[in-house]
């Protein structure tokens, strides 16, 4: 799939918002996408997912993981696709832990499946626990890297789109100065 219809797909389904936003990281920025809008729409999730299976279907992957929320969505699509098992971090005191008797092993091969990219942060913590299982880490994707290439990982990154849009620390921010008043969308409360 072409980056031009993937934005298409934010757009059609209403998930490429304008305004004045306060993203999970804290920095303020003059776009959001709100990934539930895609993903509550299953014929672009099949679709989105598709093309990351289609990037990993022969690499031996054996495992996904998706960070929870919206990566657990993508995930388990994704490890469907593909045909095989899918599993999720979630936080643990703050960080990103596996839960509910999830392991890995060396064996495993692992595809991270994560939502949208901003600072990486996440992912960086997901990765730090697949590694506590010796497990390689065959790649990484997203349906956006919005982290106008600060995110740096050390594992292969293939985002489906790559946006790159102003963020601005709280502090510094030219929309607040202007008298905008920033919305904190999504669920996620700092």
């Amino acid at each position: 799939m072409e980056e031009k219809q993937i934005l298409q797909i934010l757009k059609e389904s209403g998930a490429l918002l304008e305004g004045h936003f306060i993203l999970t990281s804290g920095l303020h920025s003059p776009q959001y996408i709100e990934k539930f809008r895609v993903l509550e729409q299953p014929r672009y999730t099949k679709m989105l997912c598709k093309s990351i299976a289609e990037m990993y279907i022969n690499s031996g992957i054996t495992v996904v993981v998706g960070p929870m929320t919206g990566g657990i969505i993508l995930g388990y699509e994704t490890a469907r696709q593909i045909g095989v098992k899918s599993i999720f971090t979630e936080r643990v005191d703050g960080k990103m832990k596996f839960r509910r008797g999830f392991t890995l092993s060396p064996s495993d091969k692992v595809l991270i499946v994560e939502d949208i990219i901003t600072t990486g942060g996440s992912v960086v913590e997901v990765i730090d626990e697949v590694n506590k299982y010796g497990s390689p880490i065959v790649g990484l994707s997203c349906l956006v890297d919005r982290s106008n290439g600060k995110a740096k990982f050390n594992v292969p990154f293939n985002p489906l789109l790559v946006i790159n849009v102003e963020t601005y620390p709280p502090d510094n921010c030219p929309l607040c100065k202007s008298g905008s008043v920033a919305v904190k969308p999504g669920s996620t409360k700092k």
